[in-house]
């Protein structure tokens, strides 16, 4: 279990430190062409990966178009809103946005999945909503300036929540593996024509080492650290599991310190507090007693 943990661990370095990868690759490459070229990269991977577990199946009509959807929102304007809102929004305010995905989802699944709003959830929401605040407005409402990247990055929230409601309707007949492969297919050929429609001017880095990191990080990041995390989910609690993921806007805030050099302020902190506060309070449950059977 000990193991687990440790490997757990790594995948949140990893999905933390990937909104300060996210900002250093948007100095080198236009965002859509961004994505465009991170899509190809784990369309590879997961082809490869397919090809090794011989692992193809194919999907009925209803279940492609549900895939379809679910690529181009979940997939390409998930990850395009992504790269567009680093362009100017700072990665840390990015990384606490996102970490309210979990409130955002109970909603959702309220809405089609007809899942009770619990007051718990409500009063959670709101912890978090202060926390955002805290952050975006860095605890004075009159310096309140909100960046035209932080639109996107909301987007980019709202479309994973969407991408967790779908998945999980998807699950019941569709394995993941499939899921993710056809979702990152479509949201590829998706993205080829809006790189031509959406970056003006297109930036491309000529180093070698801008592609290394870009293609090291796509495949990390997207497809090692996913097959990790879902392999030893199982060995643990998904509770404790899910207070790791709930660690992803510190990580942001350290490799922010150590790789862009921005300092860390005491509003980030005490928000971060808040935020993750919320989400915890949001998404708790309790354990329910196990039932007393007669010997």
């Amino acid at each position: 279990m000990l193991k687990a943990y440790g490997w757990l661990t790594f995948c949140v370095i990893v999905w933390g430190s990937n909104f300060v990868f996210g900002k250093m690759l948007v100095q080198d490459f236009s965002p859509t062409l961004l994505t465009m070229l991170r899509l190809l990269f784990i369309v590879l991977f997961l082809i490869g990966l397919s090809s090794y577990k011989q692992h193809f199946k194919r999907l009925n009509k209803s279940d492609l178009l549900a895939v379809s959807f679910l690529g181009v929102i979940g997939v390409f304007i998930n990850q395009w809103s992504f790269f567009a809102g680093l362009q100017t929004a700072d990665p840390t305010t990015s990384a606490l946005i996102l970490a309210t995905t979990p409130i955002v989802t109970g909603v959702l699944a309220a809405i089609f999945l007809k899942e009770l709003i619990t007051i718990r959830m409500v009063m959670g929401s709101i912890v978090a909503i202060i926390g955002i605040y805290f952050v975006v407005a860095k605890g004075d409402l009159s310096s309140l300036h909100i960046d035209k990247g932080l639109f996107w990055i909301v987007i980019t929230m709202i479309t994973f929540a969407i991408l967790i409601i779908m998945t999980r309707l998807l699950s019941n007949r569709i394995d993941s593996l499939t899921i993710t492969l056809y979702s990152n297919v479509v949201g590829l050929i998706v993205s080829i024509p809006f790189v031509f429609l959406l970056d003006n001017p297109l930036k491309i880095s000529s180093k070698i080492s801008d592609w290394s990191f870009l293609i090291v990080t796509a495949v990390v990041v997207h497809g090692i650290a996913m097959l990790i995390w879902n392999n030893n989910i199982r060995y643990v609690d998904v509770s404790k599991a899910s207070i790791l993921s709930n660690l992803e806007p510190f990580v942001a805030m350290i490799m922010g310190l150590i790789l862009l050099y921005k300092p860390i302020t005491g509003a980030e902190i005490l928000g971060s507090l808040f935020i993750v506060g919320g989400v915890l309070l949001s998404t708790y449950q309790r354990k329910k007693p196990l039932p007393i059977t007669q010997k």
